[in-house]
């Protein structure tokens, strides 16, 4: 007894597959970019100017859509680099950085996907060796740190930001330097604190003596005024003046008039 086979539709055959066709030609027809990044669309090596954003975005089905981070990022970097009086330096260090959403579809044409390693680390490396040699070992280990990480920053940006790479900092995290030359700064710079502790004493007491100087002149003067003004005539008058208030205040007293020097009155209590 034979089985019955059904053959299968030429027809309905390609109508499932015109159907699958159709729903992946749909979902083809979007792309979803990510938050914090962009897309740069290649239609066969053709490569769109305009960059596609976070979100669902229409695309054409036949390009590739590449996704480009734009968030910041950090390289860290741990360089053994020179410094001015040619001692070799241990220096960790980081550049915090991010991709201009506006050139990144030149930064795909120009240099790929690994913009990264072809620009950013090789220039960077370059550029913090560069400049270290321009400081001596002591300027890294002092707040002229500071200054050295600020020039690195400068020089990097102008190398790299034309070639669309952002730079935000670059903030020096480690210095190591031999154990000797460490002893030998750390010495150096407490005698310079221990000098100008000393600078500021001297300045105190300098100031000290000025300020009593200027309150014996005041004094000698107020003096030289007060004997210039103390003569005859001043002290009789107080002298009246004196004896004017006792004759009216209510204590007991007898009053000798024309016995005392001068004319003046002798005053005589009850005691």
């Amino acid at each position: 007894m034979e089985t019955y086979r059904p053959v299968p539709n030429p027809g309905m055959i390609l109508k499932v597959f015109g159907a699958i066709i159709l729903v992946l030609l749909v979902f083809r027809c979007f792309t979803v970019i990510p938050a914090g990044h962009v897309g740069v669309v290649d239609f066969f090596g053709s490569v769109s100017d305009i960059t596609l954003k976070p979100g669902v975005n229409f695309r054409n089905p036949l390009a590739s859509i590449y996704k480009f981070s734009v968030k910041t990022q950090e390289q860290k970097e741990v360089m053994v680099v020179p410094s001015k009086e040619g001692l070799s330096v241990t220096l960790e260090i980081s550049v915090l950085y991010h991709l201009n959403p506006e050139t990144a579809a030149d930064v795909y044409k120009t240099i790929g996907p690994d913009y990264q390693g072809i620009i950013l680390e090789p220039n960077f490396r370059s550029i913090t060796r560069g400049v270290t040699a321009g400081y001596e070992a002591r300027a890294l280990y002092t707040s002229e740190r500071e200054a050295l990480a600020q020039q690195i920053k400068t020089e990097l940006e102008r190398t790299v930001e034309p070639r669309g790479i952002t730079i935000e900092a670059t903030p020096l995290r480690q210095v190591s330097l031999p154990p000797n030359l460490t002893a030998s700064i750390e010495q150096k710079l407490q005698s310079e604190q221990e000098s100008q502790r000393m600078q500021f004493i001297l300045t105190k007491e300098s100031q000290e003596a000025d300020r009593k100087r200027i309150e014996a002149q005041g004094i000698a003067d107020f003096q030289k005024i007060v004997s210039l003004g103390l003569n005859d005539q001043f002290l009789r008058w107080k002298g009246i003046e004196a004896t004017e208030k006792l004759a009216t205040s209510t204590n007991a007293k007898v009053v000798v008039v024309g016995s005392g020097k001068d004319g003046l009155p002798i005053i005589l209590g009850n005691q």
